[in-house]
């Protein structure tokens, strides 16, 4: 695997010895993005236009597109500047008009002899009761009338490069497809219909009309399944050499795990029992575990957390788990402490708050292995940080460490297993696309006992009466959150809304009452006004988004989310999942500014009828597309030519499965199928599974 197949060369040649392609030209390309004749047999037409000969214009609708001979009466020149030149024409039925603007009388003289028949092809327009056609896109002669496709298409084009000299450079660059070995799979080839690679290539570049163009046509769904498979073989690869790194044999007995579910006040749920089975499974096996588990909010990953962590505990080991932030990781302190001691189990926390003999105790305790499970901060990565026996990492709210993060904790204990937890569901697409390296357990259930959460659209002129109702909720002794407008791109025009918006609530319903958290708050300031939302002391926290992930008051059953209409689907449920994690039951209402744009309507719209956080993810994604779900910028998403990640996630997944059995069967891509594999990653430009293959 040292180089690029020979058989690629001709693809990842210079565009300059393609047909029609001179240094200009390639320069309007790369605006293209389109750097060899590999991407450019990838660009893929966007539409087309029927050409097909119709006998005559009479009956054409105006704005269509028709191909009709015609005989040239006769020419008719502007009489003062700046009006076009007409030439009147008429074909088997009715007369009509050519109109050019600009034009050189003796170039259209040549082309429409008066007395010729001509095909001409273009757009009718009907003016002033006649029909014309205005700067036809086709005029030939009746002999040369099959240069005109009956269906042409248009591919993506930019300013100074015109569709005739696109289409020659693809048709250039296709009488390069070097003959590939085929790497799907010869019997979902058959099952699916799908035409071999360079075929596929030719007829979606030459569609016989508008059925052929769509993403479900069988060549245009192979070539999207080809670049699915190349980025999921990669996935796949980085995940069997993540298997490959020695792992350890991590099994329980069970003795702490059966303590801790006997004292539980309730029975996991379906989903928790699988996710702990599938969990647990991993941890017994020699290679070591890479697994992502998604729930939604409040669908018990805690307990989930804690029983792996257990099963490091009963065989001898120590576990840690790490929170992206301070007020976070003592949160999962509170959660797991009562559990802990149910089980026995020696459990602690390190932040950056601890220093001096404290932490230097603590250090000693770890590396002697007295602490068993651990709770922290990235403070955990710190180098004289070191255990005596780690055998489990799980790091919570995976989309703030990066992979490198993940890799540096896993270091703390040669082979231990990493377990990934996220709050935020993910649709399936996106999970396959992003974290297809991972195996993934799904919590898709609530445990019994929570309480729905009443969602109420309410405009922002009824303000008073939210105020009203808040009164009344805080005299009963109940909490509410109010999270202030997001401002995009300004962090200081936040502070001065909740600023404002914590004055007026305190004016409204006494000192004391109402706390303030900001983005802008040093982090011992933030802590301390959480800490009394927490412990009671204030009923109402106004905050800006810093409340999003994990904050725990079973007390505060209102949410009231200002300018809902500016939040982001996930974002809005991430919100609304603070409340309803106690006894009382729980509103959340969500305040917009009249009047609402069509997509801001949806969104809210949404989040009332459904508390099905999947639901939610799949919506928003069908919105507002891949990149932005997850923020571009970060969003290690692949960028796909032809595939389309919003609407072929059945293809995402089948793209999977296949490359993993194929590397379950073929390890080093050895066999006839494999060394095809091997052309198609080349193709793709995977260098990063290229290098893995090398390696392994």
């Amino acid at each position: 695997m040292s180089g690029r197949p020979d058989i690629l060369f001709p693809l990842f040649a210079g565009l300059e010895g393609l047909d029609g392609v001179g240094p200009k030209t390639a320069k309007l390309l790369a605006q293209l993005d389109i750097g060899k004749p590999r991407d450019l047999i990838f660009t893929l037409p966007h539409s087309g236009v029927d050409r097909r000969r119709r006998a005559s214009l009479r009956q054409v609708p105006p704005g269509e597109v028709a191909t009709v001979e015609i005989e040239v009466l006769r020419h008719e020149p502007p009489r003062t500047r700046g009006r076009p030149w007409r030439v009147q024409v008429q074909d088997a039925e009715t007369a009509f008009t050519l109109v050019f603007f600009h034009a050189k009388g003796e170039y259209l003289r040549k082309l429409l002899p008066e007395g010729a028949r001509r095909v001409i092809s273009g757009k009718v327009e009907h003016f002033d009761g006649m029909i014309q056609v205005v700067h036809p896109d086709h005029v030939v002669s009746p002999d040369q009338a099959e240069t005109i496709p009956d269906y042409e298409v248009v591919y993506p084009l930019t300013a100074g490069l015109g569709l005739k000299q696109m289409t020659r450079a693809v048709q250039s660059a296709l009488d390069r497809l070097p003959d590939c070995p085929e790497w799907i799979d010869p019997a979902l080839r058959a099952r699916e219909g799908w035409p071999g690679w360079a075929a596929a290539l030719r007829m979606a570049h030459a569609p016989l009309g508008p059925r052929e163009m769509a993403a479900t046509a069988p060549p245009r769904q192979r070539l999207a399944y080809d670049e699915l498979f190349a980025h999921q073989l990669t996935l796949a690869l980085a995940r069997a050499s993540v298997r490959r790194g020695k792992g350890r044999v991590t099994a329980g007995d069970g003795r702490l795990r059966t303590r801790v579910l006997a004292a539980l006040p309730y029975r996991p749920t379906a989903a928790q029992t699988r996710a702990i089975d599938e969990i647990a499974a991993d941890m017994a096996r020699p290679s070591r575990m890479n697994r992502l588990l998604q729930g939604d909010v409040g669908a018990g990953k805690t307990l989930v957390a804690f029983m792996a962590l257990l099963i490091a505990v009963e065989a001898g080991g120590q576990g840690v788990m790490m929170a992206p932030t301070e007020i976070l990781a003592r949160q999962h302190l509170e959660n797991l402490r009562p559990l802990a001691e149910q089980a026995g189990v020696v459990l602690e926390i390190l932040t950056g708050r601890d220093k001096g003999a404290e932490r230097r105790a603590k250090l000693a305790a770890l590396a002697a292995g007295d602490i068993q499970v651990l709770v922290g901060t990235h403070a955990l990565f710190q180098k004289d940080v070191a255990l005596r026996d780690l055998r489990l990492a799980i790091v919570d709210e995976q989309h703030r460490f990066g992979v490198s993060q993940r890799m540096e904790l896993a270091a703390k204990g040669p082979g231990a297993d990493v377990l990934v937890m996220t709050a935020t569901p993910i649709p399936r697409s996106l999970a396959l696309a992003t974290h297809g390296d991972m195996d993934v357990s799904v919590l898709d259930e609530k445990p019994p006992g929570r309480m729905p959460v009443r969602t109420a659209l309410v405009s922002a002129g009824r303000i008073d009466e939210v105020v009203d109702h808040l009164r009344r909720a805080v005299a009963e002794g109940r909490q509410a959150y109010w999270v202030c407008p997001l401002v995009e791109g300004s962090e200081l025009v936040d502070l001065t809304a909740a600023e404002d918006r914590f004055q007026s609530l305190r004016a409204a319903l006494g000192e004391g009452v109402v706390g303030l958290v900001h983005g802008q708050m040093p982090g011992p300031e933030k802590d301390a006004a959480m800490a009394r939302f927490q412990a009671g002391e204030t009923a109402v926290l106004v905050a800006t988004t810093v409340i999003e992930v994990g904050v725990d008051v079973p007390n505060a059953s209102i949410m009231v989310i200002e300018r809902a209409e500016g939040f982001g689907l996930a974002q809005l449920h991430q919100l609304r999942g603070r409340v309803g994690r106690g006894a009382a039951a729980s509103t959340c209402l969500l305040m917009y500014q009249p009047p609402l744009t069509e997509s801001g309507r949806r969104r809210l719209e949404i989040l009332r009828e459904t508390e099905d956080g999947f639901r939610i993810a799949e919506e928003d994604l069908a919105m507002r597309g891949a990149g932005d779900l997850i923020g571009t910028a970060q969003s290690g998403l692949p960028r796909f030519r032809i595939a389309d990640l919003e609407r072929q996630s059945a293809l995402m997944a089948l793209a999977q499965s296949d490359a993993r059995k194929l590397l379950a069967d073929d390890p080093a891509l050895e066999t006839e199928r494999g060394k095809a594999a091997r052309v198609l990653l080349w193709l793709m430009e995977q260098d990063k599974a290229i290098r893995l293959i090398q390696v392994g």
